[in-house]
């Protein structure tokens, strides 16, 4: 992660890149680690706290087969995370 950038704005892009995965079908937590390289608990509270901004993630199957699909993206235009998916996981240092 680019030091230069706020924990409030890696956060948001965070969240947002989640959604964007999620939505695009790579929507399991070993599938969203494996692409994010993020540490699981990260993971796993970015995804409980996507709720906070209204979106609506949802899970489903159990806890080994768990996957999550966004029913809604509340506030967030879906557009808006594509058109600057690069600067967003610039901001995150993704590769």
């Amino acid at each position: 992660m680019n030091s230069t950038y706020s924990k409030t704005k890696t956060s948001l892009y965070r969240r947002l890149y989640i959604c964007y995965l999620i939505d695009s079908g790579i929507n399991t937590v070993p599938s969203l680690l494996e692409v994010t390289e993020m540490p699981r608990r990260t993971l796993q509270d970015a995804i409980a706290a996507l709720a906070e901004m209204d979106i609506k993630c949802t899970a489903y199957g159990g806890t080994i087969n768990r996957s999550y699909t966004i029913s809604c993206w509340g506030p967030i235009r879906k557009q808006y995370v594509k058109e600057n998916l690069q600067h967003i996981k610039g901001v995150l240092g993704c590769s």
